[in-house]
């Protein structure tokens, strides 16, 4: 593996890898023919099976998209062409620790309505939930509106 020498604090040599080259690998997570409403049906927490399926009519009435799973466990709706290939525009996923939700950040009055929000956490492009009844699920609606909006904005057909 290629690695070059940069100087560091105080003058010491300090090592930083060499850039990978781009990847010509097909994305694991893609679209797949396997049945949304067979895989939610299959979560085995109950609480977590009613949340994913009210997410899903959320999802569905927003983007006016049918659910398509990508993967062995995302649930997403829509497409966009990202650099890596195509991604849904918005998803979720019923995992056994939390609900995730797949939203796309940068849009306007984002920190606002997370505020809002009720208990949650985030990652890149992640939203956490433990449980529905633990949020504002007409701020999640418009969060997840004003997300759909942003990507179909950034990310035209």
């Amino acid at each position: 593996m290629a690695r070059t020498a940069k100087t560091g604090r105080g003058g010491a040599l300090t090592r930083k890898k060499a850039p990978k080259p781009a990847s010509t690998k097909e994305p694991k997570t893609k679209p797949t023919a396997a049945s949304v409403a067979a895989f939610i049906d299959a979560v085995e927490n109950e609480q977590r099976r009613k949340d994913a399926k009210a997410v899903d009519k959320l999802m569905r009435e927003i983007t006016g998209e049918k659910p398509v799973m990508w993967g062995p466990s995302i649930i997403g709706y829509g497409a966009y062409m990202s650099p890596t290939g195509p991604w849904p525009i918005v998803g979720f996923s019923p995992r056994k620790a939390n609900l995730v939700l797949y939203v796309m950040s940068g849009f306007a009055g984002e920190g606002a309505l997370m505020a809002k929000l009720g208990k949650h956490k985030t990652g890149k492009s992640c939203l956490y939930l433990n449980k529905l009844a633990d949020i504002d699920g007409a701020v999640l609606k418009e969060i997840v509106a004003r997300s759909v909006a942003y990507m179909r904005k950034t990310y035209p057909e």
